[in-house]
């Protein structure tokens, strides 16, 4: 009988819990700090009203808090559909994958909104790295580390490929280069600067780090594969 197996799965359950806490007890402190700005859009966001509500920085956050229930029943009903054949990873997928989406689009939504000249002043662009860093201010640069971080820290738990800090990079890079190019050819009176780009790809690249312990490599692939049973050599 194996006496050691308990003790030594407490302090790693004990620890997911006060993580879990530690994490619930900042986003109750952060809502407590934005509640003033939220309840502000409230009204117009409960009644279906574009502006005001999906036109603002505000509504958009308010409304991603709002979906964050229905974000982690999605998360539920799909680890059950995939506990019987995935495993242990069944969970780590489907958070990764929700994750990724309901972390990713308010920030692309913020970034594809149009300002108040859209369609009437000329496209701007800014191809000199580091010369618009030193204009975005703490919150800029904040806003947009954040951009691409919920795909940089997911990815590589959803997709052994992205396993790379190096790729992970890339691949924020990429998308940010995507949105800053829309930018420009949709004309949203917004600059498609080359710092957006950089600064995204560095918030990308952090983020995959601070998940690295979570990551989907190779191997760990390899050994969640159920194992075939070997046919008997006849003679």
């Amino acid at each position: 009988m194996n006496h050691n197996a308990s003790p030594s799965a407490r302090p790693g359950r004990t620890g997911r819990i006060v993580l879990v806490g530690l994490a619930a007890l900042a986003l109750a402190g952060g809502l407590f700090v934005v509640r003033g700005p939220l309840m502000m859009s409230a009204p117009r966001c409960m009644a279906g009203r574009w502006h005001g509500c999906y036109d603002t920085f505000n509504g958009v956050v308010l409304m991603t808090l709002v979906a964050l229930p229905l974000a982690l029943l999605v998360v539920w009903i799909l680890a059950r559909r995939r506990r019987p054949a995935g495993g242990a990873s069944a969970w780590r997928t489907s958070l990764a994958e929700v994750g990724m989406v309901h972390g990713t689009l308010p920030f692309l939504w913020l970034t594809m909104m149009p300002g108040g000249g859209a369609g009437v002043v000329p496209a701007r662009v800014s191809l000199v790295p580091l010369r618009d860093l030193v204009t975005m201010g703490p919150l800029g640069i904040g806003g947009n580390l954040l951009v691409f971080a919920a795909l940089g820290f997911f990815a590589p738990m959803r997709c052994a490929a992205l396993a790379s800090v190096p790729r992970v990079l890339a691949l924020g890079a990429g998308c940010s280069v995507l949105v800053e190019t829309a930018q420009y050819v949709l004309r949203l009176d917004r600059v498609s600067s080359v710092d957006d780009v950089l600064v995204n790809a560095a918030g990308a690249a952090l983020a995959a780090l601070a998940s690295r312990r979570w990551w989907r490599t190779p191997e760990a692939t390899r050994s969640e594969e159920p194992q075939r049973p070997v046919p008997a050599a006849a003679g």
